[in-house]
């Protein structure tokens, strides 16, 4: 019972970049990778070779176009959180196809990985907020096409989502190399 109430409570702006975002992880996951069999070890410094602004501004990117879905009626978020889906997946799949297992993966991408796409997801949310409340006034299912509370509630996911992707390049840049050379050697 208590998990249909939530269900309903769920407005389709939440559920939709979750939804999106997964059925492209795993179609860019499946997607056949054309590259020769002869690559070298895996190097951990290749993989970490980013400074912490570099990583945080191409990740600001990420977060910002999907909040300007907010104002371009959603378009911009929905390419952006397919294009990241898809990415991640195809990502995660060329790691398994140069030799690396589980454990490899799981390390070099778990630590900032468990802010970066909250964050990035959270965003997304935000960036469909005002497009669905801007089609439901034009639905006649709301008096005004955005309410006060709206704007709170987008500002409080960009703000949140932007402090997790600054963590999150944190991490990235200063934490993870440090966990993955500590288990990996």
């Amino acid at each position: 019972m208590l998990f249909k109430e939530l269900i309903k409570k769920l407005k389709s702006y939440y559920v939709l970049p979750v939804l999106l975002f997964s059925i492209s992880f795993i179609i860019g996951f499946f997607t056949k990778i054309p590259m020769p069999n002869n690559f070298p070890k895996i190097d951990i410094n290749t993989i970490f070779p980013h400074t912490f602004l570099g990583i945080l501004t191409n990740n600001l990117k990420v977060i910002l176009i999907n909040l300007s879905g907010s104002v371009l009626f959603g378009l911009p978020t929905l390419i952006n959180i397919i294009y990241n889906g898809f990415m991640i997946g195809f990502q995660v799949k060329g790691l398994f196809f140069i030799g690396a297992d589980l454990k490899y993966i799981l390390i070099t991408m778990l630590p900032h990985g468990i802010f970066e796409i909250p964050a990035m997801l959270i965003a997304a949310v935000a960036g469909f907020k005002i497009p669905y409340e801007i089609t439901l006034y034009l639905l006649d299912k709301k008096e005004k096409p955005i309410t006060e509370e709206d704007i709170k509630e987008f500002l409080k996911l960009a703000g949140i989502s932007i402090v997790l992707i600054v963590i999150a390049a944190f991490v990235e840049v200063y934490i993870t190399p440090e966990i993955a050379n500590y288990l990996l050697h």
